[in-house]
């Protein structure tokens, strides 16, 4: 049994949860959001709390599940009361961002065209001034998560000069090039003459 899965989700005033079936709808200050649960997991709610409950007879990794359920249905509740937000930071020489209107980014990653980057509907985008440092923030935390995924696999970081787009903190570890390593020798010059 999940220690996680037994915990209760507590419900934050001005959040309004509505549980039919395998499916809970929460519907806060910043908006709506819902998440399917799995066959073998339900919710009730009792008092100011979600309490979910899971049926172990009916397979291996309902345990696993159990977990996984609670977490999601506790971030639906937090982010219909607060924004989640990831950082990201862009590292080469001209390398940069821009933001065309509320959900378009465009980026110069040192390929020979620009790439643009539609945002899905419920993100927001944010730039710092010298366009290298971007914050992604939406209600959703599991669409947060995947649209800095997804925008991080346009460039990832490479290990022999670290350009690219990385996650704010994401340490990479460098690799040492060919001349650092020592590969060649010999002299340059060639045999002596006499």
């Amino acid at each position: 049994m999940s220690r996680v899965g037994r915990k209760p989700v507590a419900i934050p005033a001005g959040v309004q949860v509505n549980i039919q079936g395998c499916s809970v709808k929460v519907k806060g200050p910043l908006g709506e959001l819902q998440v399917a649960l799995p066959a073998a997991i339900k919710a009730e709610k009792q008092g100011d709390a979600i309490v979910l409950s899971a049926d172990l007879a009916a397979g291996e990794n309902v345990s696993a599940l159990y977990g996984m359920a609670r977490a999601r249905v506790a971030n639906i509740v937090a982010g219909v009361c607060r924004e989640f937000a990831k950082n990201l930071e862009i590292h080469g020489l001209g390398f940069k961002a821009t933001l065309e209107g509320e959900n378009k980014l465009v980026f110069n990653i040192g390929r020979s065209h620009p790439v643009p980057f539609d945002l899905p509907k419920g993100i927001k985008a944010g730039l710092d001034k010298k366009a290298t440092k971007l914050e992604i923030k939406g209600i959703d935390k599991d669409l947060v998560g995947q649209t800095v995924a997804r925008i991080r696999a346009l460039r990832p970081p490479e290990p022999y000069k670290g350009t690219g787009i990385r996650l704010a903190g994401e340490r990479i570890i460098r690799k040492a090039g060919k001349t650092a390593a020592g590969v060649g020798g010999g002299p340059a010059a060639g045999p002596a003459k006499k």
